[in-house]
């Protein structure tokens, strides 16, 4: 399809909604907030009534980000028809749930709406990238990643962040940018769409595998080391997939691998300490209230690489260990018995 210039038809995007009210979701409702300034309406939805209530209160997130105040031009529903007459959509529902919420806006949403992305994982059913689930939903939206080094308290409070903003309309990808983005809140756009989602996908299943190093004490040289063979196998999968090299070395690969992989703030990593420290993966889940995406992501994203004859044993050794195919300690042994090879 032809780039069309979206500039005049999206110039001030009045109206920002966003699909889910946990912490990142709230947080990415704050930086629209911002953003737009008095003139801007954001809305965001949540499913659950008290949510709603505290938001348009008291506003603060009670449930998911409590103790930050959320601008007075924060506006909650749990009305979907209601959300679904803004200007663009950002979208936080977690990514196995992505398909089910997408199909509950169709009657709803006006066409040619831009949808942004902002979960990061694969189908575990289709193995399908999330803006190919989208494209098979709503194919008359246009479609969006945001992704990128960032923890939702954090960018919520205002501290700096930068992300990736991929959409294959460089135009409206700037657009886009210049609607959401703030001095403490930084889009980079791109037209790499999969390698922005492939990026953000690997790097929460990698984080797990990092979360275990430390959990176990295996030291500092050990985290690094898997670290760096982890984004190898992010890069493989990426380019099989059609990413570019660069997007995969920038803010949404390297960038986010390198903050998950190094912070006990990230789900992913924090899970990974846990299993590392003996816990078991179904008492760590029953005592979160946010979603761990690497959990659900992994298998999926290793059935993915398969299907592509990508060879990702790290990645393999998350996915056993949380489907319960394998200890933690056999994973390891696993990882540290592979034959000796080239590192390139």
């Amino acid at each position: 399809m032809p780039q069309t210039t979206h500039q005049t038809e999206y110039a001030e995007f009045k109206h920002m909604g966003v699909v889910g009210a946990g912490a990142w979701g709230t947080a990415l409702a704050q930086v629209c907030a911002r953003a737009g300034g008095p003139a801007r309406r954001v809305t965001l939805w949540a499913r659950e009534p008290e949510l709603v209530d505290a938001i348009n209160n008291q506003h603060e997130n009670t449930i998911f980000l409590p103790g930050v105040t959320l601008e007075k031009d924060v506006h909650a529903t749990g009305n979907l028809a209601e959300l679904a007459q803004a200007d663009a959509l950002l979208m936080v529902t977690p990514a196995q749930h992505m398909r089910a919420s997408l199909a509950a806006l169709k009657p709803h949403l006006k066409p040619r709406t831009p949808i942004l992305l902002c979960a990061k994982g694969v189908e575990q059913d289709s193995l399908k990238l999330l803006s190919e689930v989208l494209a098979e939903v709503l194919p008359d939206a246009i479609p969006a990643v945001l992704s990128g080094p960032s923890f939702a308290r954090e960018v919520a409070r205002g501290l700096p962040t930068a992300v990736t903003l991929a959409c294959e309309d460089e135009a409206l990808a700037q657009t886009l940018a210049k609607a959401i983005g703030i001095p403490t809140f930084r889009p980079y756009y791109s037209n790499d769409l999969v390698g922005a989602e492939v990026g953000g996908a690997v790097k929460n299943v990698l984080a797990i595998a990092c979360g275990i190093v430390e959990g176990k004490e295996l030291g500092a040289s050990a985290r690094a080391a898997l670290t760096t063979r982890g984004f190898a196998e992010m890069t493989r999968l990426g380019l099989a997939l059609g990413a570019r090299a660069e997007t995969l070395a920038g803010l949404s690969g390297l960038g986010d691998l390198v903050l998950t992989c190094n912070s006990p703030q990230s789900r992913n990593m924090s899970l990974g300490v846990a299993l590392g420290q003996g816990q078991t993966l179904a008492t760590i889940m029953n005592a979160r209230n946010a979603v761990t995406e690497g959990v659900h992501s992994a298998h999926a994203v290793v059935e993915l690489a398969a299907k592509h004859k990508i060879e990702m044993p790290i990645a393999e050794a998350v996915a056993s260990i949380v489907t319960g195919k394998a200890s933690v300690d056999e994973a390891i042994m696993s990882l540290l018995t592979r034959p000796f090879k080239n590192e390139n």
